[in-house]
């Protein structure tokens, strides 16, 4: 079957997405777009035919709509996710699911009400090959139990408009999802240290900061956000184990010689060093609901563990204590215990 997806929100990535699943992936056909600004909902829509509905409600309820793609302004989030969910249709949700945890609850809440899996969160770093591969030698036991975890999310630069607290929020977020994955365990505490800070950055915003966490099993995890680091997009991830070490591997580059130096390309943005992961992401999630299976990708208890311990992260940043995550207890339907 062709799954007809519609889409909410039609600024950059609601744009990108609808190019994904018209260009590059099998199976689906955006049939409808709403945006706040009706011209640019005019605009996603008219390249691939999709007709344009006056807000998120008429266009889940469209009998032209099969499945969801939300890629609206955040604090919309969880009213489109909500409504999605009533009308028993497969939602995916750009992240966060919802920028409050009671907001996230009560999206928990009703898909359990519903009684099977509807909720998909976008957080693609599950879908990278390198990770993918990690979490492989991970789960095999060949680096024996992990201990630590060492990483860093560095960006060349970012806008006025960023602040400290988004480190945690909109960029920390990617590690807190991938890294709960990989270990398949869940932070506890958080602590933000912020040690020198680089003179590129704008006066108001801390950077780098340093983000240490604390899992269930007591692994600990260091992360390095820094966002003006000038040089280039680079993600690292080192896993330690009692018997070795498993390292996410950068990505595939020529080396140039010339000039008496040998150097190969860094990446300049997200853009490019994930692009596979997203393909990969939205294959899956359209081959799933073509045959009528649930998602298997980050769920809506994932969407609130983000939410709860990124913003414990910036409880940490701005009281400069260790914090305490205190998540729910994981329902059974999520995996949980009985």
């Amino acid at each position: 079957m062709t799954v007809r997806v519609g889409v909410i929100g039609a600024g950059w990535i609601g744009k990108e997405h609808i190019r994904r699943l018209t260009e590059t992936v099998t199976g689906a056909r955006v049939t409808a777009v709403t945006d706040i600004d009706a011209a640019r909902a005019a605009e996603a829509a008219a390249p691939v035919g999709a007709q344009v509905l006056p807000d998120g409600a008429a266009l889940i309820a469209s009998p032209e709509v099969d499945a969801v793609l939300v890629t609206s302004w955040g604090p919309t989030h969880a009213e489109h996710v909500l409504n999605a969910t009533a009308a028993g249709k497969p939602v995916f949700c750009e992240k966060p699911l919802a920028t409050g945890a009671e907001d996230c609850l009560r999206i928990i809440e009703a898909e359990q009400a519903h009684g099977r899996r509807l909720v998909q969160v976008g957080f693609m770093r599950r879908y990278d090959a390198g990770y993918r591969r990690m979490k492989q030698v991970i789960d095999s036991g060949r680096i024996g139990e992990p201990l630590i975890v060492h990483c860093a999310h560095r960006n060349p630069t970012v806008s006025e408009s960023y602040t400290s607290s988004m480190a945690a929020l909109d960029t920390a977020v990617h590690e807190v999802d991938v890294l709960r994955w990989l270990l398949d365990d869940e932070i506890v505490s958080t602590q933000v240290v912020t040690p020198r800070a680089t003179s590129k950055r704008f006066a108001h915003l801390k950077d780098p900061q340093i983000m240490l966490f604390e899992t269930a099993k007591g692994v600990r995890i260091d992360l390095e956000v820094f966002v003006n680091c000038q040089y280039g997009y680079d993600i690292q991830c080192e896993t330690v184990g009692e018997e070795g070490l498993v390292r996410l591997p950068d990505p595939a580059a020529v080396g140039l010689r010339s000039a008496g130096r040998h150097s190969t390309e860094v990446l300049t943005d997200w853009v490019g060093r994930f692009a596979d992961a997203f393909d990969t992401e939205f294959r899956e999630w359209i081959a799933g609901i073509a045959v009528g299976v649930e998602p298997t990708g980050p769920s809506a208890w994932d969407g609130y563990a983000a939410t709860v311990i990124t913003g414990a992260t910036v409880e940490a940043l701005e009281s400069g204590h260790v914090v305490a995550t205190d998540l729910k207890p994981r329902p059974a339907f999520y995996g949980g215990a009985a």
